[in-house]
């Protein structure tokens, strides 16, 4: 089993451990009233990992096991934290972005070039992997993820940064929009996010989700539902270009709102209810909405151009360049 089939399997692991988990402890309070914590279950988690009918969960690193629930504690912690936005803890499904995080002294980095370095991952070695950026620090933690590109790992790093003092530079004010994705008030011409994918991509697309549909009705017909190889890789050609637009749009926030955060003293911008903007016009079978499909199309508009991924950037890097967000009351504003 190559190292691609491994992590895989460990994802699937760790999604069934965090279900099993979050499963165990819903039922202990609503039995008991008694909450579980991660100590405890770490010791159910080294009692399973011993019993002959779970092999598949001793193959799991126990490091990262812990790790989930560690995770978990953080996620209840946040629910019951009044300041915190996050929602009870919720159940991951099959199709959820598989993971599997591993604490700081699980792993081991070799540097080979400027581009290049290998992680030493308990129990499959030295794994391959490009450099993005420089670590420049200690690492705390790291999680193996697969998204629709392929297979990434992240460190979390202690770098010791603390909040700049402030910059001193003019402030701006930032529109976020649909046809004009950004308008800054110190520009003269508005910010245009270049399209996720050229002419040629977007046939390719088009063309692919035609034939996934012929495949899915075939299935249907000849197969019972059972996916064959070909529709696998069709709906894996879809994902991989699905992620190269994610990642350009991703490229362009990061880009825009660096930007902003380091060139101005302060950053306003609208306080916006994005859940809101977005809700869907269809409304019920006895009261049918209207324009839906317009609604549906503007819908899609704005969430490509991401205002909450924004705001999210803008908070913490403001604090990084000596600039301040401030958030306006869009009542009046446009």
């Amino acid at each position: 089993m190559d190292q691609e089939q491994v992590l895989a399997a460990w994802g699937h692991t760790v999604r069934a451990l965090w279900n099993v988990a979050l499963e165990q402890r819903v039922h202990v309070y609503e039995q008991h009233r008694r909450t579980l914590r991660a100590m405890e279950q770490c010791r159910y988690l080294t009692e399973a990992r011993a019993e002959s009918e779970l092999a598949w969960l001793a193959e799991l690193p126990a490091q990262a096991g812990q790790q989930v629930l560690r995770h978990l504690d953080a996620a209840y912690d946040n629910f019951f934290n009044p300041k915190h936005p996050a929602a009870f803890p919720v159940f991951k499904k099959r199709g959820h972005r598989l993971s599997v995080p591993l604490p700081g002294q699980a792993v081991q980095i070799r540097k080979l070039n400027r581009h290049w370095a290998e992680v030493r991952l308990p129990k499959l070695g030295w794994v391959r992997f490009r450099l993005s950026r420089a670590l420049g620090g200690a690492i705390r933690n790291a999680t193996i993820s697969r998204d629709r590109v392929g297979w990434h790992i992240a460190f979390g790093v202690a770098t010791g940064i603390k909040a700049a003092a402030l910059n001193g530079k003019p402030g701006c004010g930032v529109d976020f929009g649909v046809s004009a994705s950004a308008y800054v008030s110190t520009e003269t011409a508005p910010r245009i996010k270049p399209p996720g994918l050229d002419k040629r991509e977007r046939a390719r697309l088009r063309y692919l989700e035609q034939r996934k549909a012929r495949q899915l009705v075939h299935a249907k017909r000849h197969n019972g539902g059972k996916y064959s190889n070909r529709l696998r890789r069709t709906s894996a050609q879809i994902a991989k270009m699905k992620g190269r637009e994610t990642s350009r749009r991703q490229d362009f926030t990061h880009r825009l709102t660096t930007y902003l955060a380091k060139n101005h003293g302060f950053v306003g911008i609208e306080d916006l209810r994005v859940t809101s903007m977005t809700a869907s016009a269809k409304g019920t079978l006895q009261r049918p909405g209207r324009n839906v499909r317009a609604k549906a199309g503007l819908n899609r508009s704005i969430l490509d151009n991401c205002p909450g991924e924004r705001r999210r950037q803008l908070e913490y890097k403001c604090r990084l360049y000596g600039s301040q967000l401030r958030p306006v009351s869009p009542f009046h504003t446009s």
